[in-house]
């Protein structure tokens, strides 16, 4: 019964008070890039919770093999070749939300989200346990996208579930395509600047629910939020990142 209760938390944290995008702030370049569209958020959903889950589940199926080494490269093989096998799978069978997609779909590869959940997860902990969490951080991902999509969809475009055909198609079902809300409307939502400022109000509403469960704010914490700072020759010592990028910048 433990075990249940723990599975669920670990699906559900994901979804709720560590969402990738709105808590945690992951993955905001695909999620501003893709979310102009509720077709296209729900395929890069779809694709980016497959690989979060698959990836996982051999990351910690291997945990105890991969020499700490050589771990995150160990783990980027095994993420691209499951980006390669969606990417592959999108094109063969929807080939319009693969070029709606683009150049996000391979990017997957990159994605901190999935590389963090790796890192920060499955590389230590049992592959059940692994499998309810990249499940949870991938529905997460999705509904955040959803819902950013719905509205800068609405508003910008004047439709909701266009071209939705292409995904139903796989079902044998093509006659519905989408439905047009707005006749005049206001095309700065699909642009970066209706992204922005719907990812910031989204995450507003986010941060005020979360208040109000007692979880502290979604905030960026330099180093110390990356997923990676363990593996970074810099994380721990004087020079932090921060400091070197002054540095630069000043050179």
């Amino acid at each position: 019964m433990a075990e249940k209760k723990s599975l669920g938390k670990e699906f559900s944290k994901g979804i709720i008070r560590e969402n990738p995008v709105l808590r945690l702030v992951l993955g905001t370049c695909p999620t501003l890039a893709v979310s102009v569209a509720v077709t296209n958020a729900i395929g890069m959903g779809i694709a980016a919770t497959l690989v979060l889950v698959c990836s996982n589940v051999v990351i910690s199926a291997l945990r105890k093999i991969i020499p700490s080494k050589i771990r995150i490269p160990a783990y980027i093989v095994v993420i691209a070749s499951f980006v390669t096998i969606v990417q592959m799978l999108v094109k063969a069978f929807v080939p319009a939300l693969n070029d709606a997609l683009g150049v996000y779909l391979p990017l997957i590869v990159v994605n901190c989200i999935i590389l963090g959940r790796a890192e920060a997860y499955a590389g230590k902990n049992p592959v059940g346990a692994s499998f309810f969490d990249g499940l949870g951080m991938g529905v997460g991902f999705t509904f955040a996208l959803i819902v950013m999509a719905t509205i800068r969809e609405i508003i910008g475009s004047g439709t909701f579930l266009e071209g939705i055909d292409s995904l139903t198609a796989l079902f044998g079902a093509t006659s519905f395509t989408g439905f047009k809300l707005l006749e005049n409307p206001i095309g700065v939502m699909v642009m970066a600047p209706g992204g922005f400022l719907v990812f910031g109000l989204v995450m507003a509403l986010a941060n005020k629910v979360a208040e109000g469960r007692g979880k502290p704010k979604a905030e960026l914490k330099g180093c110390d939020a990356c997923p990676m700072a363990h593996s970074c020759s810099l994380h721990g010592t004087e020079e932090s990142c921060e400091n070197k990028e002054k540095e630069e910048s000043a050179s």
